[in-house]
């Protein structure tokens, strides 16, 4: 057992489970991570278990919701659907409106987009647009609009757009639910929901890259490590998360991540030169 590997793992699961719903970009940290880290065996195996952990998370913390959501469909089947039951039978239909721009990327774009994880550049460009977003997020006002098709709609635009490395997913659905006037408690729960069939569809993706890898022994105690420890934080940065959004202090991610653009920018500035 390789303890040091293994705690790059955890390390790397953490950073997983805190920055995929944080609005930092979890896929800009695990690059950066990654690669300060000089984790030896980070795979397409290894990123799948890190996202099925981070899906867990949302699972334990949304389950109550999740439960409605399933039963509502079949309540309205069976034509006992009360009042209280209809709104999760339209985010239902929301949920599957929003997830369709992130589909049609994972599923034309994928290749090309997998290519410019390897740009640090382009990691630190994407974080300072993050930085950007949070920053003018506490200027916006809720202004009372119902969430709607067409808005789920452009938040599903806002997620897919979010592929991009250093691009968060949760930072730029939520400031484009804001920017559309949706009380931002709402738009905040949406975001975490809607993330379910993206998270389990980009998994599910990747599960062919992975089919018929031999693992050691040491290899699956890093998956199970990283795993369970995205689970965890995941599951405290939801709960952390929807606090700082109802008290309106997003603009905190975004002085973190336009620092760490700015580091980043600083340090492959003087490595050139040097």
């Amino acid at each position: 057992m390789d303890f040091p590997e293994l705690l790059k793992a955890i390390l790397l699961g953490a950073i997983q489970g805190l920055t995929e719903f944080l609005p930092i970009s979890s896929s800009g940290h695990l690059v950066i991570g990654s690669k300060l880290l000089e984790f030896e065996q980070h795979s397409v195996a290894f990123d799948v278990f890190l996202h099925l952990g981070s899906l867990l998370a949302v699972l334990l913390v949304f389950r109550k919701e999740i439960a409605a959501m399933i039963l509502a469909p079949i309540f309205w089947l069976r034509g006992s659907l009360e009042e209280k039951d209809r709104m999760y039978l339209l985010w239902d239909l929301y949920v599957i409106i929003a997830s369709v721009p992130a589909v049609l990327v994972g599923l034309f774009l994928k290749d090309r987009v997998e290519v410019l994880f390897s740009s640090l550049p382009l990691v630190y460009s994407m974080l300072a647009i993050t930085a950007f977003l949070m920053l003018t997020s506490g200027y916006l006002q809720d202004r009372g609009k119902e969430l709607g098709w067409f808005r789920a709609l452009l938040i599903g635009c806002a997620q897919a757009c979010a592929i991009m490395p250093g691009l968060s997913r949760s930072g730029s659905t939520i400031f484009m639910g804001m920017l559309l006037g949706v009380d931002r408690e709402v738009v905040a729960r949406f975001s975490f929901i809607m993330s379910i069939p993206v998270i389990f569809g980009a998994a599910v993706l990747q599960i062919g890259d992975i089919a018929g890898q031999q693992f050691t022994e040491g290899s699956l105690i890093n998956l199970v490590g990283g795993t369970v420890m995205a689970a965890v934080s995941g599951y405290f940065a939801i709960v952390l998360l929807l606090d700082i959004v109802r008290r309106n202090r997003l603009q905190y991610f975004g002085y973190y991540c336009l620092v760490v653009a700015l580091t980043g920018f600083a340090l492959l500035f003087f490595s050139n030169v040097s």
